[in-house]
């Protein structure tokens, strides 16, 4: 298996599917072509979403994608850092709240949801798409209007979780550093920052990555160290997760395949916890008659590894791992 499957919950789809109410398809589907082609070209959100119908459309082709790249990286925090469980959250750049709704999936005691975003018309969405939900820190999440630029360092209560999903991609270089360091302040427990998986966003991480390193954060995930990326260019790293379409996301994107592949890139970095030093694939593994090639990256760097079917306790037990996880070495013991 190469490629792990993430859908939206239902109480998700269905509050979607529940707008989709007498709204016309065929407009839907202009609007949602125009927002791919001004984000292929670069354009942000604030000047792409202009009413709500816009961000609308950006939910029925973009949220089941971004919340399935951030639902693949919290459930690895969950399950690799089990000693984390956060009571608070800040989703910052917010949008339409996917990072929230995947952190509730995750570690349904969350108590209280802050959404902070520029775009009041993704503010407004998200709080309907949340309405009725019988998880209290959703329903009555906190809803700050403000710019991730205009963050000052020591405003407001930290939170135990900070996400910053899909949001860095829009920020100039130059502005970077001043964003990462006032959401570095905001996590009194861990910062997930989750990016689109190209070689820019995968540039601008490493740049994030080597500030946090220096505020004296702690790498837990993806990489097995808080070294300099071992990775040269043209090589970048990124993930994949699949999700399943549905009849009208089908008809939005003028799409016949009934799934997609969302790539995405990541990092985790927490404030105390010393995290697992775990070797993680970063490709698709590759079965052969013998058995099945991985590349890993390690504490010593990359790896390019066979494990044979001879080995037959190991291999049963990875034969099944998927692109992004990380793996045990043949004692058990996590290098």
């Amino acid at each position: 298996m190469t490629t792990s499957w993430t859908s939206p919950p239902a109480r998700l789809t269905s509050a979607l599917d529940a707008m989709l109410e007498g709204q016309a398809r065929r407009e839907l589907s202009a609007r949602a072509a125009r927002l791919s082609e001004g984000f292929r070209a670069r354009m942000s959100s604030k000047e792409l979403i202009r009413d709500e119908s816009d961000a609308l459309a950006y939910a029925l082709t973009r949220l089941p994608a971004t919340f399935a790249a951030n639902a693949t990286v919290l459930r690895n925090i969950f399950r690799e850092v089990p000693q984390f469980s956060p009571s608070s959250l800040i989703d910052a750049g917010c949008g339409l709240a996917s990072a929230s709704f995947a952190a509730l999936e995750v570690w349904p005691e969350i108590a209280s949801v802050t959404l902070l975003d520029r775009s009041e018309t993704f503010l407004t969405l998200a709080r309907r798409l949340m309405r009725g939900d019988p998880r209290a820190a959703l329903a009555e999440a906190e809803v700050v209007v403000k710019d991730l630029l205009a963050l000052p360092p020591t405003e407001g209560p930290p939170a135990d979780l900070v996400i910053a999903s899909y949001a860095l991609t829009e920020i100039e270089d130059a502005a970077l550093p001043g964003v990462i360091n006032a959401l570095w302040e905001r996590a009194s427990g861990a910062l997930a920052l989750i990016e689109p998986g190209t070689p820019r966003d995968y540039a601008r991480l490493m740049k994030a990555r080597e500030r946090l390193v220096g505020a004296g954060a702690r790498i837990a995930l993806p990489c097995p160290h808080d070294r300099p990326c071992p990775l040269a260019a043209p090589d970048w790293c990124h993930f994949s997760t699949r999700l399943a379409r549905t009849r009208d996301h089908k008809l939005l994107k003028n799409a016949d395949a009934p799934f997609e592949d969302e790539k995405f890139s990541y990092l985790v970095a927490f404030r105390d916890l010393e995290p697992a030093r775990r070797r993680r694939i970063i490709a698709p593994p590759h079965p052969q008659k013998w058995g099945i090639e991985l590349r890993l990256c390690s504490f010593e760097g990359i790896e390019q590894t066979t494990i044979t079917k001879r080995d037959k306790d190991f291999f049963w037990n990875i034969r099944k791992a998927a692109w992004g996880d990380s793996v045990a070495g043949r004692d058990g013991v996590e290098t």
